[in-house]
């Protein structure tokens, strides 16, 4: 019996299967990055997304299989792993998904989004229900190659698509290593004002923004101050960095904050523990994330 599926992204299996039996849920297998397991779905922060009802369906041909899926709902997104051409004749079968990438910023769809697979040729896994409503979890973007001085932008971009909010004209924000400016561009995009702290320069372009100053200074350094939203992309432990979150949150500080939890090596998954034991916190690895996890709390 299949009755969970976490989808990892390329080259994070490992990472996944760690997290999922240190919280003592079990794989019973693996189809291509679709790890399966027989306990009941929970929550994963390494997970691209998690379906959460899959179902083993018997299938006799390309047009049983498109009746299952169509009478189930409407939207279905195929994750491709074997058969591929039988896979390409069902998903021909079925009422198209638009997977336009996003003009940042722009809400997440809000369509019902279910995902398939071909575990056989004769055996469909459906799910009418996932964590996402991006295909394969993946959210794209019309990217801008001319700005920001380099693609760090992309995962903010996911985290506050992701999370539903972003900051704005009016609001003071605070980017913590901030050079060269990825970020300190994407949120003065925004009309936000960013104050970008970093011992190294930002790239000329970002810093001569509306609305962005810079301070040469240690991020960890720094006292805690009233912001509207606190980010931080810093090269740094995981454990140096949740000392600093946990401190500008006793200092009640930052109405919102995030920050992208760097790992070196092993993965720490002690420390992220303690992240996610802090109220309201919300974990992700994203589509445009490396070896790295997303963290946000918002006020």
């Amino acid at each position: 019996m299949i009755a969970a599926a976490y989808l990892a992204a390329e080259g994070f299996e490992s990472v996944l299967e760690e997290e999922l039996t240190r919280s003592g849920r079990s794989i019973s297998g693996w189809h291509g990055p679709l790890a399966l397991s027989p306990e009941l779905p929970g929550p994963s922060a390494w997970a691209l997304e998690v379906w959460t009802d899959p179902r083993d369906i018997p299938i006799a041909s390309i047009k049983t299989a498109a009746a299952a899926l169509r009478g189930m709902q409407r939207n279905w997104a195929l994750l491709p792993v074997l058969f591929h051409r039988r896979a390409a004749l069902i998903e021909a079968a079925l009422p198209p998904v638009k997977a336009r990438p996003l003009v940042f910023p722009e809400a997440a769809p809000t369509g019902h989004l279910g995902g398939w697979t071909l575990l056989a040729p004769d055996r469909l896994l459906a799910s009418p229900t996932k964590t996402s409503p991006f295909v394969n979890g993946a959210v794209r973007f019309i990217e801008d190659r001319q700005g920001p001085p380099s693609r760090a932008y992309l995962k903010l971009w996911e985290a506050l698509t992701r999370i539903g909010r972003w900051p704005g004209p009016g609001e003071r924000c605070l980017d913590l290593g901030a050079s060269p400016g990825g970020w300190t561009w994407a949120i003065a995009e925004l009309g936000a004002s960013v104050v970008a702290v970093d011992k190294a320069p930002l790239d000329p372009l970002v810093a001569a923004m509306p609305g962005v100053t810079e301070r040469h200074e240690s991020a960890f350094g720094l006292a805690p101050e009233p912001v509207d939203w606190l980010f931080s992309d810093v090269i740094c432990y995981p454990a140096r960095l949740l000392g600093l979150v946990q401190r500008w949150i006793a200092a009640d500080a930052a109405k919102n904050i995030v920050c992208t939890i760097k790992f070196q090596g092993e993965t720490d998954f002690a420390t992220l523990d303690g992240f996610a034991a802090i109220p309201g916190a919300m974990l992700f690895h994203g589509a445009h994330n490396k070896h790295e996890v997303m963290f946000a709390r918002l006020g």
